[in-house]
């Protein structure tokens, strides 16, 4: 028989049946649509976001069909097609660079267009900012598309220039002229327009003609070039004289990999890992949508039983009755699935502004991955196909003569499935924990929580079943759904397996990310002391003064007061590293490596106190530190136990030019030790005065300790503008200890919020599906004295047994996955570093983690809290009266 002719009836029946049960056809909509939107949206905004090589040519080269850039010292280049994609490799050798002319010979002598980039410091009210700088022609029509000119006009001579709003931002109007700070600068140009650059958002951005800014031009030359499409071949002869190219045509339409120089075919080792991932996301997320469409239709069934048993009666067939229930998934799942794509298209659009406000970089070109979301419909139709699968078949076996009687029910769980569902369940235990005794183990216990879910949906009748046993004192209103739960298990198991694995995905998922940022807040190593601000900065070039001049310390602390009037400001005294450095030996060996010091120096110096921001230092210690200064010793910290002694403190000066020692002077004194961990930043060691004459050398100041005030990452960045101002290097760290990253926290977030909607769509979908199917049950108890209150009691009882049943059941198979992938997320062998009597390095041995850090608050809400949600929201809702079903005569 012919396939069309045969699906054609079904699929008017479904049609109609359709039509007929509105608000039950709405449910499967919504439950399938649902899924195939976020994909979508998701989608179309990862695609947006994602500038490939192809769509940010404009931003790259403007107008132009290549650019070309060259090297002092290189004579050959190997590059992929795309040079800006990854990993140009050179050949350095003594051959002058190729000049323009020669480039432009290769290529059909097109004209050449230089074209500078760089950085450029400028005056802000608060001191002093890095800008982006371009100088290029921009009235040239090679520059097309590098800039985008917003109000004023481009300039026209080499004082003139445009910036962007950020630019602006910091104190500057059009018409101003902008204050170029550094040696060596023009006169400071006029602003005559506001342009956007075609790449940066929100960084500062200032662009005009060569010399207009006094970008040098270092080693690299690079040139836009004119003319037309530069060839594959080209650019391989311009590789050849040293000549790294971005070329438009080839880009665009690269050539076959087999062309490529051989050491430019890299190949990612990740991509097996991605695919597997993406893959098991795939599954993940079929599993969840066929679950959660799965009562729908099997509602469906349930109506259509008398249906299906007349056409049994009159001599139809189990696979004709099948029919009829998949055509209502191919009916349903078609309509959810294009409206899913074409609704995910217009969120897409919707959220495009909000993800741009949260990026640096301008996005690129809304683009709608058409290919992908055929795909994603078809998603979307397989799903639905999926969750009709088992009503279908379980309709087909009805006993005809029971149904047409009026009698209904499910058969009586078999043991072979709650078997089964052990097995798997076995399955994805023992691999999890195998994945969790193995480094990069956490793509098997990924792929074992595939068949721990889907054996805890097999386990779902005998859990209903056990507690329909166990509710004998249990209220009316529980009594009764639970028992009904138990008896309509088709559409109740898949409701509940659906909020199970939705709660599972989410604990196994927020118990390996919680411990993750466990791990990372406990091996977070602070610099100095919990809200203590280090003002560090670079001696002067020797353009500015004589080589060694100290930094203007006092300016410095100048605009630190100024910004920070409430602050304590110390100076940290040490031993200057500009052309010598010191060590502090034992028996000849160090103590520790010279680290520099996280608060000025390898080496301080004090009469009394340690320096300020000093961490892990007892008060018991700083007193004995204390006593050896002021009594003319020094105190050394090492990484083990030494009883006090004595050392050898030694300056090496060198050539800043040549870096050779030039002179060393030694001295010995009385040391007190001070025991600090492997992961000690701080200095190597505290001198007096008295030792630092001894050496010849003459303390300085190194730093600046800020104290006292609680420093805002605002007034952080006034005052480093304002140090950028004095010294371009100077700059204020902060210790604030462990931030945890923006991004972590949002994936949190969202986390949550897609399991809680979820857990609450399938509870109510489930939940309404039952009380429709349940009407002629509620209409007797209606008759026989139940009070309208009574469905409104039991449709909150129905919700708790969905929602509550299912989250206990969920949480208990997520803890699997996410306690073993909290094994290999955050186990790592010891990193330390302790110094042995002969001053070599000894790894410290020690296993860092794992760390387990169970996110009780988000499980105590996914368990307790959403299922007395969704209760609530369904008792206020449900109609607490009911026409009559047939009317007494």
């Amino acid at each position: 028989m012919n396939p069309v002719t045969t699906w054609r009836l079904p699929l008017r029946l479904a049609r109609r049946d359709a039509l007929r049960h509105r608000a039950r056809s709405v449910l499967v909509l919504v439950m399938i649509a649902l899924p195939v939107l976020a994909v979508t949206a998701a989608d179309v905004l990862i695609q947006t976001s994602s500038v490939s090589g192809r769509e940010s040519l404009d931003r790259r080269l403007g107008s132009a069909q290549a650019f070309v850039w060259v090297t002092e010292g290189t004579v050959r280049v190997t590059q992929p097609p795309d040079p800006d994609g990854c990993c140009p490799l050179v050949v350095s050798g003594s051959t002058p660079a190729p000049t323009a002319e020669q480039i432009s010979s290769l290529l059909d002598r097109a004209p050449l267009l230089e074209l500078r980039q760089g950085e450029v410091a400028v005056e802000t009210t608060n001191g002093q900012a890095s800008v982006d700088a371009t100088e290029v022609d921009l009235r040239d029509p090679l520059t097309r598309g590098l800039f985008h000119l917003r109000s004023g006009r481009l300039p026209r001579a080499a004082g003139e220039v445009v910036v962007n709003q950020s630019v602006l931002d910091k104190g500057y109007r059009v018409g101003d002229p902008l204050h170029l700070e550094g040696d060596g600068t023009p006169a400071d140009p006029t602003i005559v327009g506001v342009a956007d650059s075609a790449s940066l958002r929100t960084y500062p951005v200032v662009a005009g003609p060569l010399g207009s800014l006094g970008i040098h031009r270092g080693d690299t030359t690079g040139w836009l070039v004119g003319g037309g499409p530069v060839s594959w071949p080209t650019v391989r002869q311009l590789n050849e004289i040293g000549v790294t190219v971005a070329s438009r045509a080839v880009i665009s339409d690269p050539p076959p990999k087999s062309q490529w120089p051989e050491e430019s075919q890299y190949v990612s080792s990740d991509d097996g890992t991605a695919a597997a991932v993406a893959g098991l996301i795939v599954v993940m997320a079929l599993i969840e949508v066929v679950l959660l469409a799965g009562p729908a239709f099997a509602v469906s069934a349930r109506k259509q039983q008398r249906s299906l048993a007349l056409m049994a009666a009159t001599g139809g067939t189990p696979k004709q009755s099948r029919r009829v229930i998949i055509a209502s998934a191919i009916v349903l799942g078609g309509a959810a699935a294009a409206a899913g794509v074409g609704l995910g298209v217009g969120a897409a659009r919707l959220l495009e502004p909000l993800l741009q406000s949260q990026s640096d970089d301008w996005l690129g070109p809304f683009e709608v991955p058409w290919l992908h979301l055929v795909g994603v419909a078809g998603f979307g139709m397989l799903s639905a196909f999926l969750a009709a699968v088992v009503p279908a078949y379980l309709a087909s076996r009805q006993d005809v003569v029971a149904v047409l009687a009026g009698r209904r029910g499910d058969r009586a769980p078999s043991l072979r499935s709650p078997l089964v569902g052990l097995v798997l369940v076995a399955a994805g235990v023992a691999g999890s924990v195998l994945g969790a005794t193995q480094d990069g183990g956490e793509l098997l216990i990924a792929a074992s929580s595939i068949p721990a879910v889907l054996g805890m949906v097999l386990l779902v009748p005998v859990v209903l079943a056990g507690v329909a046993k166990l509710s004998g004192r249990l209220p009316l209103v529980l009594r009764y759904a639970v028992r009904d739960a138990n008896r309509h298990r088709t559409r109740t198991v898949p409701a509940v397996a659906a909020v199970a694995a939705t709660v599972a995905g989410v604990v196994a998922l927020g118990i390996g990310m919680t411990s993750d940022e466990a791990e990372n807040r406990e091996t977070y190593t602070p610099s100095v002391a919990a809200g203590v601000g280090i003002v560090t900065a670079p001696p002067p070039p020797v353009a500015k003064g004589p080589a060694g001049e100290a930094p203007p310390w006092s300016e410095l602390r100048t605009v630190v007061r100024r910004e920070l009037p409430d602050a304590t400001v110390t100076d940290a005294v040490g031993l200057s590293e500009t052309s010598s450095y010191a060590e502090i030996l034992e028996g000849g060996a160090q103590l520790l490596g010279s680290y520099g010091g996280s608060v000025g120096a390898s080496v301080m110096v004090s009469d009394d106190a340690l320096p300020q921001g000093l961490i892990g230092i007892t008060a018991d210690d700083a007193a004995r530190a204390s006593a050896a200064l002021r009594h003319g010793g020094v105190v050394a910290f090492a990484n083990v136990d030494k009883p006090d002694g004595e050392v050898s403190v030694v300056l090496n000066t060198f050539d800043e030019d040549t870096g050779a020692d030039t002179d060393t002077t030694r001295t010995t004194a009385p040391a007190t030790f001070i025991k600090v961990p492997p992961t000690w930043v701080g200095p190597t060691g505290v001198i007096s005065s008295g030792v630092a004459a001894e050496l010849g050398a003459e303390p300085e100041t190194v730093a600046l300790a800020v104290t006292g005030v609680d420093v805002t990452e605002a007034q952080q960045e006034a005052v480093d503008e304002g140090l950028a101002a004095i010294s371009q290097d100077a700059e204020m760290y902060v210790e604030r200890g462990y931030q945890a990253d923006d991004a972590t926290v949002i994936v949190q977030l969202v986390l949550l919020g897609l399991g809680a909607i979820l857990m609450l769509g399938g509870t109510l979908t489930a939940t309404f599906l039952a009380l429709s199917d349940a009407r002629p049950d509620l209409a007797t108890l209606s008759a026989v004295g139940a009070s309208p209150r009574t469905r409104r009691g039991v449709a909150g009882a129905y919700a708790v047994v969905v929602g509550l049943v299912g989250a206990l059941l969920g949480a208990a198979v997520g803890f699997i996955p996410g306690i073993a992938v909290a094994y290999p997320l955050t186990s790592r062998s010891g990193e330390g570093c302790v110094f042995d009597g002969s001053g070599s390095c000894v790894p410290s041995g020690e296993q860092i983690g794992p760390f387990l850090d169970v996110p009780w608050l988000m499980v105590l809400g996914l368990v307790v809290v959403l299922p007395a949600l969704t209760a609530v929201v369904v008792g206020v809702f449900a109609r607490s009266r009911l026409p009559l079903v047939a009317r007494l005569g």
